[in-house]
């Protein structure tokens, strides 16, 4: 199975958790512990294992701020 890795802009992420529901191996969650500099609780990978590199999360996501790596 493709393997995947997300980078996401955290102080640009608004918690918006639209890439939360759209991912199918819940590799995203929104960290209510941190706050980034737009005083939201941003989005973050807590499984980056689990990514298969769909880019679902990245579309979604309003304000562009995930990038998706696919490895082959």
């Amino acid at each position: 199975m493709a393997k995947g890795r997300v980078e996401l802009d955290i102080d640009r992420c608004k918690g918006c958790g639209l890439c939360v529901n759209v991912c199918p191996k819940n590799v995203l969650e929104i960290n209510l512990d941190q706050i980034n500099a737009k005083g939201y609780s941003p989005a973050n990978a807590k499984r980056m294992e689990d990514c298969i590199g769909c880019a679902n999360c990245a579309i979604s996501c309003p304000d562009s701020i995930i990038t998706v790596y696919r490895e082959v």
